[in-house]
């Protein structure tokens, strides 16, 4: 167990930058039709975008994703958490010693808010476009499994500062 909650914010680091790599790197929201798939990626649904339509005659421009761009930047302030709470023990610097527990439950914060609401982003994506979200309209999968990775780096971050209030009750 120690050695476990040695290396869990590296842990936690680890999962929390794979999710944030399938974040941006995987479809957000997919739509299939009969045997057609149509996508958003992760930065069209976070940042807007505008493509062409009926082989370019149209151009039709959709809004960001309120929720994905609060996940983006709930992940970043995470991340610089996590690699704070990382890095500053490795060179020695104890300033940080003091807020450890409140900064990882800050991190379990940003990384659970951010994978709830990456499971949300079809409903925030069509309603900041003012459309019906169609029936087979789903989450992508990368999505899917950085949400949990999110989940699962603020659980694991949070290991440390359990453990130390639960021994101080004893």
């Amino acid at each position: 167990m120690k050695t476990f909650l040695k290396f869990s914010g590296l842990i936690s680091l680890v999962a929390a930058v794979v999710g944030f790599i399938l974040m941006l790197a995987t479809q957000s929201v997919v739509i299939t039709s009969g045997n057609t798939t149509y996508f958003f990626t992760g930065p069209e649904t976070m940042f807007g975008v505008t493509k062409q339509a009926f082989g370019g005659i149209l151009e039709v421009t959709y809004k960001a994703a309120p929720l994905a761009l609060i996940a983006f930047i709930l992940v970043i302030v995470a991340l610089l958490i996590l690699l704070a709470g990382f890095v500053l023990p490795m060179l020695k610097v104890n300033v940080l010693d003091k807020f450890a527990g409140v900064l990882n439950l800050a991190a379990l914060v940003c990384l659970v808010l951010a994978g709830i609401f990456m499971f949300c982003v079809v409903p925030s994506f069509y309603g900041a476009n003012e459309m019906d979200i169609p029936n087979n309209a789903a989450v992508g999968a990368g999505w899917v499994i950085g949400g949990i990775l999110y989940i699962a780096a603020g659980a694991i971050a949070i290991c440390p500062a359990v453990v130390d209030f639960l021994g101080k009750g004893k």
